[in-house]
C-alpha cells in the first residue's frame, strides 16, 4: 500500500480555498470519497491530513476541505470565533461554501463523484449536517462532537443523507435539549440517522492533545476508537465491496 496525498486549490465566490487529498494508488479507477471537515481552529492542521490518510488507508479517498479560506487557521478561540462568524450568521452562505468542496472532490479523477461522502469535527460537524439538511449529493454523513443546534435554514424532506452523530454525552457544548431537537428535526425530514452518545466524554474526544477538563474539552482515547470504529462500520454500510 502507498498511500499519495498533494494539495488542491479550489475556489467558491472570490475565496480560494485550499483542499488535501489522500488516496491509495493500488487502486485502478476512481474510488469512493470521503470530505473531511474541520473545527473552528481551521483546516491547515496534522491532524485533518492524519484522517485523509487513514481514510486512504481503507480504501476511500480522503478529501480535507477548507471552510474559511486560504487554509486558514489558528490556536486561539477569539480568532476562531472571528473565523466562524460569517458562517454562523448565514447558513445559505455556509452551505454553498460546502457545496463548492463537494463540487471540487467530485472532480477529481481519483474519486467516484456518485459515491461521496462527509465527515466533520465540531464546527465541521455542524457543516456535515447542513449537507445533509440542504440535499447536498453524498449518500451520508457522519459529525464527531459536533455541534447539534437545529438549522435556521430549511430542511429537505426526505433528507435522503445517512446520518451518523458520535458524540459526548458529557460535552457542554451540546445540551440535552439540542441533542433531541435534533432528534425531532431529523424525525420530522424523515431522516436514517443514527447517534451514539459516549459516557465520561467531553467535546474534542477525538483531538489528541486537547486537555482542558475545566473548559469541557478533553481528548477520550477510548472513545475516539469507539467512534472511528463505528465509522468504518457507517462507511462501509454506504460504500459495499470497498
Amino acid at each position: 500500500m502507498v498511500v499519495r496525498s498533494k494539495k488542491i486549490d479550489y475556489q467558491h465566490e472570490h475565496a480560494v480555498l485550499k483542499g488535501y487529498m489522500s488516496w491509495d494508488d493500488r487502486f485502478d479507477g476512481p474510488r469512493p470519497g470521503v470530505l473531511i471537515c474541520h473545527d473552528a481552529m481551521g483546516s491547515n492542521t496534522e491532524f485533518l491530513y492524519g484522517r485523509a490518510q487513514a481514510l486512504a488507508a481503507l480504501g476511500y479517498v480522503g478529501f480535507a476541505i477548507d471552510v474559511y479560506g486560504d487554509g486558514a487557521n489558528t490556536t486561539t478561540t477569539e480568532q476562531a470565533t472571528v473565523l466562524m462568524e460569517p458562517f454562523k450568521e448565514d447558513t445559505d452562505f455556509l452551505r454553498k461554501r460546502l457545496l463548492a468542496a463537494v463540487n471540487a472532490a467530485a472532480a477529481q479523477n481519483e474519486i467516484d463523484a456518485e459515491n461521496l461522502a462527509a465527515i466533520g469535527y465540531c464546527f465541521g460537524g455542524k457543516c456535515v449536517l447542513e449537507l445533509a439538511r440542504c440535499g447536498a449529493p453524498v449518500e451520508g454523513v457522519a459529525s464527531f462532537h459536533g455541534v447539534l443546534a437545529v438549522s435556521e435554514a430549511p430542511t429537505v424532506d426526505p433528507v435522503g443523507a445517512k446520518i451518523l452523530v458520535l458524540h459526548g454525552w458529557d460535552d457542554p457544548f451540546v445540551p440535552v435539549e439540542d441533542v433531541l431537537a435534533f432528534t425531532e428535526e431529523m424525525n420530522k425530514a424523515n431522516a436514517d440517522w443514527q447517534l451514539v452518545a459516549y459516557s465520561n466524554t467531553l467535546h474534542s474526544f477525538t483531538k489528541p492533545g486537547r486537555f482542558e477538563p475545566e473548559k469541557g474539552i478533553a481528548y477520550n482515547p477510548l472513545s475516539e476508537q469507539r467512534s472511528w470504529k463505528k465509522l468504518e462500520n457507517f462507511l462501509t454500510e454506504l460504500f459495499p465491496g470497498t
